[in-house]
């Protein structure tokens, strides 16, 4: 029995009667009411009435929904208390009223049925040895804590602060705030089984702060819900406002309420009046239908609409008026290009198709190849002109994104179509002519491979089912027609490559320049610096003075900006008031453009010993480089000029068979073991790379070792194998117009590239001296000056031996 009862001495009787508790854990000095229902429950309480001095032990059980908890499911560690009052429910229940006295620990049960009876051990805090003002700090910033978690809101007793205030104690500080703020079982037991008064502040201090975090934040989502909802009624009432002024001034005829089913109406209209397939048709109005149904607020509600407007906006069925004139094309192809004959035959040959064959005819897939300024992209402009098609260009260089191409999913936030659906929108027509640029230049990384989705849209037996990833529904690309242009063909993937028709453009000779300027470049300067015929006159001597001193690229770009800068020059006597009409001869353009950029001197001249010229291709067109070598006392061989790998490959190789074949050659052994060869090729900051350098290598070489000198006016290009043969190479067209610009006569190509000189015009061939050489030793027999006579000498004197060393007959 409770003999005493004051603070903590307590005592009890070691035998109480338990009542298992589900979702709260009672603290000592804690006074609360509890509803017992179950019948075991309320013996335990008849007894604790009748036999036990009014005390109880209270545990709570570890799972709340066992109706029957087992003692292992049942805390060891509970509060004994006294039962202050009890009062029988209509409903059988009974209610009572106790009060938390001391912890205690269940020892064992002495009885477990109808209801448990434990043998019970009190348990009290460990003394308390911490520091007294940490102590005190800890209390205070709990009790603040406390009072910041009331002030956002949490429901607490109105007078727990008050009742805080007075309790100085750290364990009953802690007790009291755990009692009231509505932990879990879980976390409440553990706090009740902490001993260390100071450790259960440190707990509760903790359970605070993140209390106070979590009401923070639904503070401020509660503020950011009411404010946006407070911005939503406000543009409500405006639009209601604007509504009614637009009513009253006669600007609105509908009602509001009629609005929505009008704006429907209209896309239903539009959808009928677009000519969709029945598949696309029946997509767009499912989700219009959708749309209805949806709050016009709603984020999906505009990613709807959006979608609606797109096939709205998109020519399913429009198409245009295809002129189909082979004469008409033919001058309007004639007018705004000058030459290109394969070009404008291939594109008539197409146009012929297509009169006789009709819609049916799938579209080519034109590729234009070729240095930059040679016409590409404008001669797409020509042909969507001679055809009467819209013309659309989309530029791919540096293209990463697959969706780019293939478009987004609707998913994605701020998704949108990809470039040919894009592209087909902006033509407003499903035939127009569709320029892709710079195809050779796309990328490829982690979001996809552009080229690849590019295989799709270019396949004529793929793409009149192509399906964007945004409409997801399949668009007829087939009446499209593509051309694509690149600089470098090899940078274009094989798959890709191999659905395209490849039309090569090679660069311009001075002569096709001095046309083009006179009959397209000059008048379109002249007009953009407003200037005309009174004005300026450009002489062909001036033009090729131009050409000859500023200019040295296949293309035109630079021509035409230094024809822009020579217009800007007259413009600037014009505005002085110098009225006298300006003759453009060579004079005039060194005055107005100053010294010659290129000149004789960038021209090889004399023929040298270990100097030869060779031929190269780049993006840009072909260009023409010179090979140096020279020996001194060491030995091996050094290259310089940023060669690349390929290129220092051939050298070794020139290396290996003039060596194998020194004694042919006339070259001493020892000239290898006495003399470190030097080979460079200027300019040394550009990087060069490539097979075609093998047989201009080698004639270098032995021009060194025989001191021999090189023909200055002979050029050559080919690989050369170990063995001394030669072998074929690439872009022989931009390689000869490149000789032609240094005044080279001859030009020494590969014997199976002997083929492509029926692609080289007459005006080429007339010019320059072709020769097809199978070994090396007939590279040497053209370019090396002396050469035969060389040779024939070096026979003779290996006769001359072979008689010396000779011997006599023998007698019979």
């Amino acid at each position: 029995m409770v003999t005493n009862y004051e603070g903590d001495n307590i005592e009890f009787k070691e035998n109480l009667p338990l009542l298992p508790i589900r979702d709260i854990v009672v603290y000592p000095f804690m006074i609360l009411p509890l509803f017992v229902g179950r019948e075991s429950s309320i013996q335990a309480v008849e007894h604790a009435l009748n036999k036990s001095d009014r005390l109880i032990l209270l545990s709570s059980q570890k799972d709340i929904t066992a109706e029957h908890p087992d003692p292992n499911e049942i805390y060891e560690l509970g509060t004994v208390a006294m039962i202050m009052r009890m009062r029988k429910l209509p409903d059988g229940r009974i209610k009572i009223l106790v009060q938390g006295l001391s912890k205690a620990r269940i020892m064992n049960f002495d009885q477990t049925a109808p209801y448990f009876v434990t043998k019970v051990e009190k348990v009290e805090d460990v003394a308390d040895e911490n520091d007294i003002i940490a102590t005190n700090a800890l209390m205070r910033s709990i009790r603040e804590q406390l009072e910041k978690v009331i002030s956002l809101g949490k429901v607490l007793s109105p007078d727990i602060l008050t009742v805080l205030e007075d309790i100085q104690e750290p364990g009953r500080l802690a007790d009291l705030v755990a009692s009231n703020i509505n932990l879990h079982v879980a976390e409440a037991q553990l706090i009740l089984e902490t001993l260390d008064p100071v450790e259960r502040l440190h707990r509760i201090n903790d359970i605070l702060s993140r209390e106070l975090e979590i009401l923070a934040m639904q503070a401020k989502i509660r503020s950011n819900t009411k404010e946006e909802i407070n911005k939503t009624q406000k543009e409500y009432f405006l639009r209601e406002q604007i509504k009614a002024i637009k009513s009253e001034l006669g600007d609105g005829e509908q009602s509001s309420e009629d609005a929505p089913e009008d704006e429907f109406q209209e896309i239903r209209n539009k959808i009928v009046a677009a000519k969709m397939p029945e598949e696309v048709a029946k997509e767009a109005n499912k989700q219009l239908d959708r749309l209805e149904k949806m709050h016009p607020d709603s984020s999906e509600s505009s990613i709807i609409r959006n979608y609606m407007e797109w096939l709205c906006d998109l020519p399913w069925s429009i198409s245009s008026d295809e002129q189909i004139d082979i004469d008409s094309a033919l001058e309007v192809l004639d007018e705004d290009h000058f030459d290109l004959k394969k070009v404008k035959e291939r594109i008539l040959e197409y146009l012929a198709v297509r009169q006789l064959k009709g819609k049916e005819m799938k579209g080519p897939i034109l590729c234009f190849s070729g240095p930059p300024g040679v016409g590409k992209t404008s001669l797409g402009k020509s042909i969507a002109k001679a055809t009467g098609r819209e013309f659309v260009r989309i530029s791919l260089g540096g293209v990463k994104d697959e969706a780019e191409i293939r478009g987004h999913r609707r998913t994605y936030v701020g998704a949108m179509p990809g470039r040919i659906i894009q592209a087909i929108k902006q033509a407003k027509t499903n035939n127009p002519v569709i320029l892709l640029d710079e195809v050779d230049k796309l990328g490829g990384d982690h979001k996809g491979d552009p080229s690849s989705a590019l295989l799709e849209v270019l396949d004529p037996e793929q793409n009149y089912d192509f399906r964007d990833h945004y409409l997801n529904i399949p668009f007829d690309l087939s009446n499209v027609m593509f051309i694509a242009t690149s600089n470098v063909l090899e940078n274009i993937p094989g798959p890709l490559r191999d659905r395209m028709e490849v039309i090569n453009l090679s660069g311009y000779t001075q002569e096709e320049k001095v046309a083009i300027s006179q009959k397209y470049l000059v008048p379109k300067q002249m007009e953009e610096n407003g200037i005309s015929d009174e004005h300026v006159e450009f002489s062909s001597e001036g033009l090729e003075s131009l050409i000859k001193h500023f200019t040295a690229e296949a293309g035109l770009r630079n021509l035409e900006r230094k024809i822009g800068a020579l217009c800007r020059k007259v413009a600037m006597k014009i505005a002085k008031g110098e009225g006298v009409k300006t003759h453009i001869l060579h004079e005039t353009v060194l005055d107005f453009l100053g010294p010659p950029v290129f000149t004789k001197d960038d021209q090889k001249t004399e023929d040298e010993v270990g100097v030869c010229t060779g031929l190269a291709w780049t993006a840009a067109g072909g260009e023409v480089l010179y090979v140096e070598s020279t020996k001194m006392h060491g030995q091996g061989l050094t290259l310089t000029g940023q060669l690349g790998d390929v290129m220092k490959e051939s050298a070794q190789t020139a290396i290996g068979y003039i060596r194998s074949k020194s004694e042919s050659l006339g070259i001493d052994y020892k000239a290898f073991e006495e003399n470190e060869i030097h080979i460079h090729l200027p300019a040394g900051a550009i990087p060069k790379d490539g097979p075609s350098a093998g047989i201009t290598l080698a004639t270098t070489i032995i021009s060194l070792l025989t001191n021999l000198p090189i023909d200055s006016s002979v050029a050559m290009t080919g690989e050369m194998t170990l063995t001394g043969k030669v072998l074929p190479i690439g872009g022989l067209k931009e390689k000869a117009l490149a000789a032609m610009r240094m005044n080279i006569k001859t030009i020494v190509i590969p014997w199976k590239n002997k083929k492509d000189l029926v692609d080289i015009p007459k005006e080429y061939r007339d010019k320059l001296n072709f020769v097809p050489v199978k070994t090396i030793d007939e590279v040497l027999d053209v370019a090396i000056v002396g050469w035969q006579e060389a040779k024939n000498t070096r026979m003779k004197k290996k006769d001359k031996g072979k008689k010396r060393t000779s011997f006599p007959p023998v007698a019979a």
